[in-house]
């Protein structure tokens, strides 16, 4: 069975200055890239992709707020809150002219609802 991709195209000016900020910061590129498949932890992003923690948590916001990254969560028996992270993006195209940049985003269809 054939899949039909969908991509969005990214208008706002702003949102394309974040997008091009987070795609030249390799830790947020490193997240995107191990978050694809399935959500992972903090800490496992950090043990997999020899990230700092802290660093790891900053660019998880960042990426957040960026809306690139989602978020589910849930509380273990013990009681504490544990939450996975996932990328909401499978790829992104970028075509640049001297006048017009265009941003193309591909969702991640394997992303938790």
């Amino acid at each position: 069975m054939q899949e039909l991709i969908q991509t969005q195209k990214i208008t706002d000016d702003e949102r394309k200055q974040i997008i091009l900020e987070m795609f030249a910061d390799k830790y947020c590129k490193l997240i995107l890239h191990t978050t694809l498949e399935k959500p992972k932890s903090a800490m496992e992003i950090s043990i997999e992709k020899k990230i700092p923690i802290s660093t790891v948590y900053r660019r998880l916001q960042t990426l957040y707020n960026a809306k690139l990254l989602a978020i589910s969560g849930s509380i273990s028996q013990d009681g504490k809150k544990y939450f996975l992270y996932q990328s909401k993006i499978k790829s992104i195209s970028v075509q640049c002219d001297l006048n017009v940049l265009s941003i193309e985003i591909t969702p991640n269809s394997a992303r938790l609802a």
